[in-house]
């Protein structure tokens, strides 16, 4: 059976049906990064309880269909312009980036490159540097090619490692800089938009696999959570040596986040079989009268 990472998606907009459906395909583990909810926080407690639930009940509904899941902590730069607000946030991060299944502080970088959005992002990279994360960088999806280069500038400025430092949503107006840097190249693959997989295809024909990681970034918009093994499946298809297919869409996301000492390979090939019958502060994946799954190591979902 193939594994993979999906090392980008924001599983609080998905159903079980997604899980299963993502499991089925190969993916056993995923990194959901603290992202915005499609409309602005008002409260700093509405932070509070989407941070627990990153950490809590996500992790443990996507146990429950054998997947196993980590997050990145950060507040987003879409909502670093709410001044007041974003002061009150950081005030939180600290006490949720030691918890358990945190791989990093992320997404955080630019969206419309504002003063306040640079004051949060630097404030967070030095957060990261304080708890020992790496970092997951948003890049902007106007003006990416100079607030992608605005987004290294910084990190450099602030001495972070380049190899503890993701650079997310690339396309092949960035990618060169980016690895030439010596960051790690993620890229977005969207239906119908953004990086697609035939592109990501010829990306990984072009530079090959060294730190390139592929995720879906899969939210409540328009999206794809099988993306990260349709992927892998074209570059099999087009050519791809098997080896390259592994490190771009297993491997490297494996490497990176790794360095958090949150994430381990026997975290997911060593993890307890599918038991819902087991429960979250009283609350189940199941409703009433739905038969709960209970597996045996034999029972476990072939690709």
């Amino acid at each position: 059976m193939e594994m993979y990472i999906d090392p980008h998606i924001h599983l609080v907009s998905r159903t079980t049906d997604d899980y299963e459906a993502m499991r089925k395909a190969g993916i056993v583990a995923t990194i959901e990064p603290a992202f915005w909810l499609g409309q602005p926080r008002t409260e700093v407690g509405s932070f509070k309880d989407y941070f627990s639930t990153l950490v809590g009940w996500e992790r443990f509904r996507a146990s429950q269909f054998g997947i196993v899941h980590y997050c990145t902590m950060g507040l987003n730069s879409k909502e670093a312009n709410n001044v007041a607000l974003a002061e009150q946030v950081m005030e939180l991060l600290p006490l949720f980036a030691g918890k358990e299944g945190v791989v990093a502080i992320g997404e955080i970088g630019y969206d419309d490159q504002t003063e306040a959005e640079d004051k949060f992002y630097r404030l967070q990279l030095e957060l990261a540097k304080d708890v020992n994360l790496p970092v997951l960088i948003h890049t902007p999806h106007r003006d990416k090619k100079k607030g992608t280069t605005r987004s290294m500038d910084v990190a450099e400025e602030h001495q972070m490692d380049p190899g503890w430092v993701v650079v997310d949503h690339n396309n092949e107006e960035t990618v060169k800089e980016v690895l030439d840097r010596g960051f790690w190249a993620a890229f977005t693959i969207y239906p119908h938009t953004k990086m697609g997989s035939e592109r990501m295809v010829e990306i990984v024909k072009q530079y090959g696999p060294e730190r390139i990681i592929v995720n879906s970034a899969a939210d409540w918009g328009i999206s794809d959570p099988l993306a990260v093994p349709k992927t892998a499946n074209l570059m099999r298809k087009m050519g791809i040596p098997e080896e390259h297919v592994r490190l771009t869409t297993y491997q490297n996301a494996l490497t990176v986040f790794g360095l958090s000492g949150q994430m381990d390979e026997n975290d997911w090939l060593k993890a307890p079989s599918i038991d819902q019958t087991k429960k979250l502060g009283g609350n189940s994946v199941l409703r009433g009268g739905q038969v709960p799954r209970v597996e045996g190591p034999a029972d476990r979902v072939e690709n």
